[in-house]
């Protein structure tokens, strides 16, 4: 037989280490921890310190030593910006504008108490008679007429004086106008009366037929309907104070026939 070959050298550390090493003693396992019982104000409070530490600026870096710090003798404008003064044309202006509002104030309180405790009342305008002498038709759609009335201004108001600076007096068939007449301005006192006779002619006023064929008939029945509209600016006075407005009047008039045509009937109102 021949003989066995030697076996194979081993590594120094598998030659050092004993076949049958045991393995190394495992350490216990240490207990978890144990928690600590926290109060709960106290960790409210630890937490807002931390927010609060959260909430604070960063730290500003420390100037370089190449930075120049400002002085006031560097900033002439802004060191002298707080010592300008308010000019005397800005305070004669200011007191001014208050002097001003306090005297529209006064008159505008003044006014209103005057106009409550007076209750100042429109003019009126009326007609208490009036006369129709002309109706005749040149062509189918042509009318002349002569028409005359008396118109009657009256002021209510006991403490005010009114002036008529501008009157114009329109007549009007259905809504067409058919005469119109411009009067003189007056003055009229407190609690005065005027009469004012009013004539109008029409002379070759153009009619639509339907006017025209209704005019006929109204002539032929012998109740003629007539309309006056009037406009008016008035100016009252009470002492220095004066205010003007316009004021509107109308009257619905009915007459008889020409060429002795009365007023039968009348309804006015006047109306600002």
């Amino acid at each position: 037989m021949l003989p066995l070959p030697p076996p194979p050298p081993r590594p120094p550390s598998e030659s050092s280490s004993t076949p049958f090493a045991t393995p190394p003693p495992q350490l216990p396992t240490p207990p978890p921890p144990r928690r600590l019982k926290t109060d709960p104000l106290a960790q409210t409070i630890k937490s807002k310190r931390v927010i609060y530490k959260q909430s604070l600026p960063l730290e500003i870096e420390p100037l370089s030593p190449s930075f120049k710090r400002l002085t006031p003798s560097h900033s002439p404008i802004l060191w002298h910006h707080h010592s300008r003064k308010t000019s005397p044309l800005t305070w004669l202006s200011v007191i001014l504008c208050f002097i001003f509002s306090l005297l529209l104030i006064f008159f505008g309180v003044a006014t209103l108490i005057i106009f409550l405790i007076i209750q100042p009342k429109i003019p009126v305008f009326d007609t208490p008679n009036a006369s129709l002498r002309v109706i005749y038709f040149d062509a189918p759609e042509y009318f002349n007429g002569d028409f005359a009335f008396v118109a009657n201004f009256s002021n209510p108001n006991r403490k005010i004086d009114v002036r008529f600076e501008y009157l114009e007096v329109e007549l009007f068939f259905f809504d067409r106008l058919i005469a119109m007449q411009v009067l003189q301005p007056f003055k009229q006192r407190k609690g005065e009366i005027r009469l004012e006779e009013i004539h109008m002619i029409s002379s070759l006023v153009y009619l639509p037929q339907r006017h025209a064929v209704e005019l006929r008939k109204q002539v032929m029945s012998n109740r003629i309907t007539y309309e006056i509209r009037g406009s008016f600016k008035v100016k009252a006075s009470l002492g220095s104070i004066h205010y003007s407005y316009w004021i509107h009047g109308k009257c619905q008039l009915q007459m008889t026939g020409p060429p002795t045509g009365g007023l039968v009937a009348r309804n006015c109102t006047t109306k600002r």
